[in-house]
């Protein structure tokens, strides 16, 4: 019998992340909460996985969490601390790019993926202005596959994105290789509600998994288009092991992973 302990939706995010990665994944990560992600499938389900930066740590320890991409800390233990081009170019290259996972996150994503961080409303004149891709377009181009972190709300799951920072699928798949682009496996995007997957034929995005105490009309509710849901089953909640590696081992101090009592739940 599992102890009773609560969560937070970061912390489901968090673990949901880790458990998608696999043993000998090479995993391109980001700043946040891809890092706790990264770290923790290292200790559950991955240990020979291989994280890098785009900053040019390749193959890290990750002895302590970093606060980001250029923290001093993602060069400890590294097989090599090289630098942008060669960080990107394990993306492109045929052998390692089929077996990277980018974990990315956006302001908007559209049914197909596609990823906005860039800016809201026109881009000469936007409502808002974000810091933009980075190496995320690159990875989204030529990684295997994509995690991507979103908020669950309507305004951030759009028809029509603002601006396309990021590629993801077209409406016709093979419109990718006629652009030069890899076409990747097994995507998916995790949010604080829910897990969606695209299908491989039309790469439209659909619900594949609601938490617990979630619904897929609940989900389908902070969608801003129409989502299919038949495919979705609930998802199991973390274990007492894996809430306690993320808060005793990976990120002590509530660095990233922030624990705020009314968000927590129980299981």
């Amino acid at each position: 019998m599992s102890q009773l302990m609560e969560y937070t939706s970061q912390e489901m995010m968090a673990l949901m992340a880790a458990r998608e990665i696999h043993d000998d994944d090479i995993v391109f990560c980001g700043t946040g909460i891809s890092m706790v992600a990264a770290m923790a499938a290292k200790h559950i389900s991955a240990p020979r996985s291989i994280i890098f930066f785009e900053t040019g740590g390749i193959d890290c320890e990750l002895r302590e969490l970093p606060l980001s991409v250029g923290d001093p800390r993602v060069m400890v233990g590294t097989t090599i601390n090289a630098g942008l081009a060669e960080s990107f170019a394990l993306l492109q290259n045929p052998r390692t790019g089929p077996r990277t996972v980018a974990i990315l996150g956006a302001a908007q994503i559209d049914p197909f993926g596609n990823l906005n961080s860039t800016c809201l409303g026109d881009y000469h004149r936007p409502r808002m202005r974000f810091p933009g891709a980075g190496g995320a377009s690159d990875a989204a181009a030529y990684a295997g596959r994509v995690i991507t972190f979103m908020v669950q709300e309507r305004r951030r799951f759009v028809r029509r994105l603002d601006y396309v920072s990021s590629p993801g699928w077209p409406e016709n798949p093979q419109d990718r290789f006629r652009a030069g682009l890899t076409l990747p496996q097994d995507s998916l995007v995790i949010t604080d509600k829910a897990v969606f997957r695209f299908d491989s034929g039309s790469g439209r995005m659909y619900l594949s998994g609601h938490y617990p105490g979630i619904t897929p009309a609940d989900v389908a509710a902070a969608v801003g288009f129409e989502i299919e849901t038949r495919r979705s089953r609930e998802v199991p909640p973390p274990s007492a092991a894996e809430i306690s590696l993320l808060r005793e081992k990976i990120d002590p101090l509530g660095l990233i992973i922030k624990r705020i009592k009314s968000e927590k739940k129980s299981f």
